[in-house]
C-alpha cells in the first residue's frame, strides 16, 4: 500500500503523488465511485487565447502535451484498466473530457469491459472566449458515465436527481456555470471544474459514507465535494504544487462555518425547486398532515406572508413544531397554490382566526419523505416564522 501525500486525521481525505497508474496497482481496496478529468491533450506549446482582444499563450504544462491517435488510446487504456479494476461491481465512473480526447476514451472503455450509460453535455452559460477565430466558441464539455458490463445494477438515485430538477426525470443536458471566483481564491488550477458540477455528480451516484476516487485529483475539487456531501476521497496526482493547493482548500473547509456556506453555494440552481417550511402548534401541525392541507396567513403583517418570488417553484412542504418533530411532504401539483377564505378553512375542520385570506398548500399526506438526520431549524426568533428555503438546504438528510 503506498504511503499518503496528505491524509486527515480520519482519513476521509486522503491524497498519493505519483503517476495514476503505479499508484493504482498498489493500492488495496474498492471504490464506489471515479471521477477523472484526464488530460485533454489540447497544448501545442505556442497555441494562443484570445481574451479581450488580447492574445495569451496557452499552455498548460507537458502533462496536456497534443498526442497522437495510437499515444491516446495507450494512455487511455493504461489508466482505465486500472480503474476497471479498483470499481465495485454496483460502481460507476465519470469521465469529463471535450472532443479531443472522449472518443478515445469511449473506444478505450468498451475495450476494457465497461457499458456507457450516458454522454452528458455540460453546457457553460458563461464560456471563456474560444481559442481561435476560425471556429465556434466552445460552450460545452461531455462526461461520460459508464458502469462494469457485467454489472446487474449500479447504484444511481434517480428520485433525488429528479426532486432537484422540478419533478421531473433529469436530462442529459445539464447548464451549469464555470468554475467560479470563490472556488479559486486558494489558487488557481488550469482545468479546475466547479463544485456544482461534482455536487449533482456525488449525488446521482453514491451514499453517505462512500468512498471515491479522482485518478487525475488536480486542485481536488472532486474531494471538496465529496466531504461536504459525507463522502470520503482518495486522489492521485504527479503535481505536487496542485496537490498543495488541494491540501489547502480542504484546511479550509475544517471550519464549519465555511463549510457550511460552501455546501450552500455549491447548491444553488438558478431555478432550483423550493421547500415551504412552516411551523405549527403540534394539534395543528397533526390536523394539516391528516387533512393533506397547510395554510399561512396572506399578507405582510407579523406572522404573514407574502406570495414572492420562488413560489412558482415550490414542491415541498415541511412541517415542524418549534424546530422540532418535522416532516416533509411532496405537494400534489408543484408550484401550484390557492388563496382560500377563512370560512372555507373551517369547512375542511380548521379554526383560523387571524386573518380573511390564507395560502393554501395541498400536499400528499400519503406519501411523507423520511429524514436521515433530523434538520436543524432553529434561528432564534425566526424560528416559528414560515419561510421558502431551497431543496438543497436538506440534501444529505433525506
Amino acid at each position: 500500500m503506498p504511503i499518503p501525500y496528505y491524509s486527515t486525521n480520519d482519513s476521509d481525505f486522503c491524497l498519493y503523488l505519483g503517476d495514476t497508474v503505479e499508484e493504482l496497482e498498489l493500492m488495496k481496496g474498492e471504490f464506489d465511485m471515479i471521477f477523472a478529468d484526464p488530460p485533454y491533450f489540447l497544448s501545442t506549446g505556442n497555441g494562443k487565447v484570445n481574451i479581450n482582444g488580447q492574445y495569451i499563450k496557452f499552455d498548460k504544462g507537458d502533462w496536456d502535451r497534443v498526442r497522437s491517435s495510437k499515444e491516446k488510446d495507450k494512455f487511455n487504456t493504461a489508466w482505465l484498466s486500472q480503474c476497471y479494476r479498483k470499481l465495485k461491481d454496483e460502481g460507476t465512473i465519470w469521465i469529463s473530457g471535450t472532443y479531443h480526447n472522449v472518443f478515445s476514451i469511449a473506444n478505450c472503455l468498451e475495450n476494457i469491459g465497461f457499458k456507457i450509460l450516458n454522454i452528458v453535455v455540460w453546457h457553460k452559460f458563461d464560456p471563456p472566449c474560444t481559442l481561435s477565430e476560425q471556429r465556434l466558441n466552445f460552450s460545452a464539455e461531455y462526461i461520460i458515465w459508464a458502469n462494469k458490463r457485467d454489472c446487474k445494477r449500479h447504484y444511481f438515485n434517480y428520485e433525488l436527481l429528479k426532486s432537484i430538477n422540478s419533478g421531473v426525470p433529469m436530462p442529459d443536458v445539464w447548464t451549469l456555470p464555470a468554475v467560479d471566483f470563490w472556488e479559486k481564491h486558494c489558487g488557481k488550477h488550469p482545468t479546475q471544474k466547479p463544485l456544482c458540477l461534482l455536487y449533482r455528480i456525488i449525488l446521482a451516484s453514491t451514499r453517505q459514507g462512500s468512498l471515491i476516487l479522482d485518478p487525475f485529483a488536480g486542485s481536488c475539487t472532486t474531494g471538496i465535494a465529496a466531504n461536504l456531501l459525507g463522502r470520503k476521497f482518495v486522489g492521485i496526482d504527479q503535481s505536487k504544487s496542485f496537490l498543495d493547493l488541494g491540501i489547502r482548500r480542504r484546511q479550509e473547509i475544517s471550519v464549519p462555518a465555511i463549510a457550511q456556506q460552501m455546501r450552500t453555494k455549491m447548491a444553488e440552481i438558478p431555478e432550483e425547486v423550493m421547500v415551504m417550511v412552516n411551523h405549527a402548534r403540534r394539534e395543528l401541525r397533526e390536523k394539516m398532515i391528516e387533512t393533506g392541507i397547510c395554510y399561512l396567513r396572506a399578507g405582510d403583517s407579523k406572522g404573514s406572508l407574502l406570495v414572492t418570488p420562488g413560489f412558482e417553484r415550490m414542491h415541498y412542504v415541511l412541517l415542524h413544531t418549534n424546530g422540532e418533530e418535522c416532516s416533509l411532504y411532496k405537494l400534489k401539483i408543484g408550484g401550484h397554490f390557492q388563496i382560500w377564505t377563512k370560512e372555507t378553512l373551517e369547512q375542511h375542520g380548521f379554526h383560523p382566526q387571524h386573518a380573511p385570506y390564507y395560502i393554501v398548500l395541498l400536499f400528499d399526506k400519503n406519501n411523507p419523505i423520511e429524514f436521515k438526520v433530523p434538520p436543524n431549524l432553529k434561528e432564534s426568533i425566526n424560528t416559528y416564522r414560515a419561510k421558502i428555503r431551497p431543496l438543497s438546504h436538506f440534501i444529505g438528510l433525506i
